[in-house]
């Protein structure tokens, strides 16, 4: 992957065209070419596997109206995109490019979105996560980062409502014998597609599973989401079923996360291990996690962005909704982990534990790393870790330790975003007032939805 996104060569078109015919080969059609928009919808143009080549070289047209698409299709408007107005070009990532297990005949590319004039769009996600990833190479640093999966798998029945599959009961083996083809399925296209995978396991809501994917650099991870996420459809669509990554399958019941896992590297050696610091963390690791921890409000409009989330990030669910850290707190929003005994040095890393699957990943790997690097550059320290459930605290207590509740609502973590200048420097304002816009929209939308309708009305777009 190009740090930054740029026209492709004649090299690239070369590449492409030998690609294509190793796909044609294979029998492969069709190339669905992705990225994901403001409200977290994975939007895409799909070309003939032999058009391969001439999109590398000249990209494919799509409008920057689906900048300011809403989840449900609506559009707004924001001050900085133009609208219908103008056209980008997608181009594929083309060490990306992948032969879908699940869907026979067709492969998947990401896409860097470019103007015509070949310079990377403003409000380009994949190009976003990449300056943040040359920001911290200019100091010396890489990241590792990995996505959690959450969903939750329905009967394909008529209308909206949710039918779960399994019954058995939660992290339950019983409910890994129920889904025991569908499981098979997932685990053999994710092998095939290069998706090196950790651990696949039941979780604690009905019919709701977690697939954690081994790390990757931050816009390779976020690759590593789409493609994980469309894998997952696929499968679930040849057993007859729905999948949902909704952070609310059904008000209030416990719903989807998106957590991330990150760990930050210098010269080889993972910064979250051999400091002399809190849990063997070095300053360098204290100082971005403390700007991870600073800006969480805030982030929460990129990694909890939309009204639903809203419903499942709530205490006592596991979805970290206080804004402290702890080692091993899974109520903590930073949850600090030091890796299994003897395997330190690769394993530790720091989880955000409010984010969900409504989030564009590229945003989210981005931002969190611009965050964390600003917490280096002003020096930050942690505060003292919370080593309880926030929720069990009394009020004395609270106030005692300094603990404060995150955003309960997505107009409340937009008040927090608009206070956010280290956000508004990372994003650029183009892509920083979009994002805005879109969130301001989807409050509109839902003012007078209730828990129930915003989940039924969510619950299969993401």
């Amino acid at each position: 992957m190009a740090a930054t996104a740029t026209r492709r060569t004649g090299d690239d078109e070369t590449r492409a065209a030998s690609l294509a015919d190793e796909l044609a080969e294979r029998g492969v059609a069709g190339v669905a070419l992705t990225y994901v928009d403001n409200a977290g919808v994975t939007r895409v143009k799909a070309i003939p596997t032999a058009r391969l080549p001439k999109a590398t070289a000249a990209g494919v047209g799509m409008s920057p109206v689906f900048d300011v698409f809403l989840l449900d299709d609506s559009i707004t408007t924001s001050e900085t995109s133009t609208g219908p107005v103008g056209d980008l070009r997608l181009y594929p990532a083309l060490d990306r490019v992948v032969e879908l297990a699940a869907q026979p005949g067709w492969a998947w590319a990401p896409v860097d979105r470019l103007t015509r004039a070949g310079e990377a769009h403003p409000l380009c996600h994949r190009s976003f996560a990449a300056r943040m990833v040359e920001r911290a190479a200019e100091l010396g640093l890489s990241a590792q980062m990995a996505f959690e999966l959450e969903w939750a798998i329905g009967l394909d029945a008529p209308g909206d409502d949710f039918e779960p599959v399994a019954i058995g009961p939660a992290y339950g083996m019983t409910r890994i014998v129920e889904c025991s083809d569908y499981l098979r399925d997932v685990l053999a296209a994710f092998e095939a597609e290069g998706l090196e995978v950790d651990q696949v396991h039941p979780e604690y809501a009905a019919s709701q599973f977690e697939i954690s994917i081994a790390p990757n650099d931050p816009v390779g991870a976020a690759d590593d989401s789409v493609l994980a996420r469309q894998t997952l459809r696929a499968v679930g669509r040849r057993q007859g079923w729905r999948t949902s990554f909704s952070p609310s399958v059904v008000a209030g019941h416990v719903g989807n996360g998106g957590h991330v896992h990150l760990s930050l590297w210098r010269e080889g050696e993972n910064v979250f291990h051999g400091g002399d610091g809190r849990y063997g963390m070095t300053k360098e690791a204290e100082a971005f996690s403390a700007g991870v921890l600073r800006e969480l409000p805030a982030l929460l409009v990129l990694g909890a962005p939309s009204v639903a989330s809203y419903l499942r990030l709530v205490p006592q669910h596991w979805a970290g909704a206080y804004q402290v850290w702890g080692h091993e707190n899974r109520e903590a929003a930073l949850r600090f982990v030091t890796g299994t005994a003897g395997h330190e040095a690769k394993g530790a890393n720091l989880e955000v534990k409010s984010f969900d699957l409504s989030a564009n990943p590229y945003l989210v790997a981005g931002a969190v790393l611009a965050a964390g690097l600003a917490g280096i550059a002003d020096g930050l320290h942690l505060p003292e870790e919370i080593g309880v459930d926030p929720a069990s605290m009394t009020a004395e207590e609270i106030e005692a330790a300094g603990v404060a509740r995150l955003p309960g609502s997505l107009p409340e973590a937009l008040e927090r975003y608009d206070e956010s200048e280290v956000l508004r420097e990372a994003l650029g304002y183009p892509l920083y007032e979009t994002v805005a816009a879109v969130r301001r929209a989807e409050v509109q939308l839902f003012a007078d939805s209730t828990p129930d309708e915003v989940a039924t009305a969510t619950r299969w777009r993401h």
